[in-house]
Order: C-alpha cells, then sequence, then structure tokens
C-alpha cells in the first residue's frame, strides 16, 4: 500500500465512494495526492505512518459499506435459495439462510457480478 500504486488504487475507491472528500481533511488529502505525485515508494517513516492513518481511514470507512450491502443482498438470497432447496427435498437447507459465510458470500457475488 506504500507505493504510488497502492495509494492511487485507494484514492480512486474513495472518489468512487464518495468518501474522498467527506472522511478526509484538505490537508490528508492534500498529502495522499502530493506523494503520488512526488514519491514512487514510500522510504521515510514518518510520512510512511502519516500516509498509514490516512489509508487505514478511508478503509474503515469503505469496508462496512460494502460488507453491509453484500450482507442485505447476500440475506434475501440465502432465503430465497434455502426456500427452493427446501422444496426440491433437503431438509438441511433450512441452516443456509442462518449462515453469516454463506449469505457474505453470495453478496459479494451478486454485487461482482451486476
Amino acid at each position: 500500500m506504500l507505493t504510488r500504486h497502492g495509494l492511487m488504487n485507494a484514492r480512486t475507491r474513495a472518489v468512487r465512494q464518495r468518501i474522498w472528500f467527506r472522511a478526509l481533511s484538505h490537508v490528508e488529502r492534500s498529502i495522499v495526492d502530493l506523494t503520488i505525485r512526488c514519491v514512487e515508494r514510500i522510504r521515510s517513516r514518518v510520512l510512511a505512518r502519516i500516509v498509514t492513518t490516512i489509508v487505514t481511514k478511508i478503509l474503515t470507512r469503505l469496508t462496512p459499506r460494502f460488507l453491509e450491502t453484500a450482507m442485505r443482498v447476500g440475506r434475501d438470497l440465502a432465503d430465497e435459495i434455502s426456500d427452493i432447496a427446501r422444496e426440491w427435498g433437503n431438509m438441511s437447507a433450512s441452516r443456509w439462510r442462518h449462515d453469516f459465510d454463506f449469505m457474505r458470500y453470495l453478496g459479494v457475488r451478486a454485487i461482482n457480478q451486476g
């Protein structure tokens, strides 16, 4: 993450999710922009610590939103799939609607396909 490419990816994701301006101050955005322009790989410990806190701030805002959406979509899909499988005679399928890993899998898959 402490490379130009990693920072560009984090910045792009933050801008697309409309977090770039909400979560970061003008100074924090400027630090990331200048680092992208001037440094290929961060070697300074001070700059690395500052950029790491900024990127962590971005990622903590991105992750819950994505997982919340995935779980909401996945919960509905798990209910539907569980009902269909039970109609076909699979009685253990009723547990699928309560399996968080299954819900997350279905949600992430549906979001990435959509």
